[in-house]
């Protein structure tokens, strides 16, 4: 239904406005997604937090990764309640590791080194990890988002180096490390979820 909805709006701008080309059209439709996929979830993610008590920290989870999970993509699960169910556990349960766990500098280093490492092959196999609801087929776009990618897991995981404050650098830490298994096929495979491309190869999808 969400689908549906955004194409047809996305349709009706570029009936609006007929200069739109394709790649600028996919992203009115990625925006849309977000505005009325993520925006609700985000919601009931921070009123859960909110009632467990770290607001705050899920709050900067959210902010932290917001990039690199806008860039990097991942899974989608198949309906929304699951969708809303796994938001908040997965912004929850860092800031709850992350406030308890503690590492030498020395370890840290090692742990970051790894984590870039993973991420950096992980997101050139993957990235960005499109679903066949809403595949991004224009290799411009995923050229960018690659780009994107790389550059903020890699300020993200330096900032985890610096910053003073242990919870906020174990956060930096997890949160990027987890959302790049979302990204994996592993992941794919155990939530039934397929890349755009095993569903659409080279062709355009009928979004618009």
């Amino acid at each position: 239904m969400l689908d549906k909805i955004c194409t047809f709006l996305t349709k009706k701008i570029r009936e609006e406005m007929p200069d739109i080309d394709d790649d600028r059209a996919e992203v009115i439709y990625f925006g849309l997604q977000n505005i009325f996929g993520e925006i609700p979830k985000t919601f009931v993610m921070l009123l859960f937090a909110y009632i467990l008590g770290i607001f705050e920290w899920a709050l900067f989870t959210f902010i932290a990764l917001f990039i690199y999970k806008g860039a990097s993509g991942g899974v989608h699960l198949k309906t929304h309640i699951g969708c809303i169910v796994f938001t908040c556990i997965f912004y929850c349960i860092i800031p709850f590791i992350s406030k308890y766990m503690v590492m030498s500098q020395v370890v840290k280093y090692i742990v970051v080194a790894s984590v870039w490492i993973f991420g950096i092959i992980m997101i050139k196999l993957y990235a960005p990890a499109d679903t066949e609801s809403v595949p991004i087929l224009s290799e411009k776009i995923r050229r960018k988002k690659k780009i994107v990618s790389y550059i903020s897991l890699t300020i993200a995981l330096i900032v985890a180096l610096i910053v003073p404050n242990n919870t906020m650098s174990n956060i930096l830490i997890l949160a990027h490390l987890f959302q790049t298994i979302t990204i994996t096929k592993l992941i794919y495979k155990i939530t039934n979820n397929r890349y755009g491309y095993e569903v659409y190869g080279n062709a355009s999808p009928e979004l618009v």
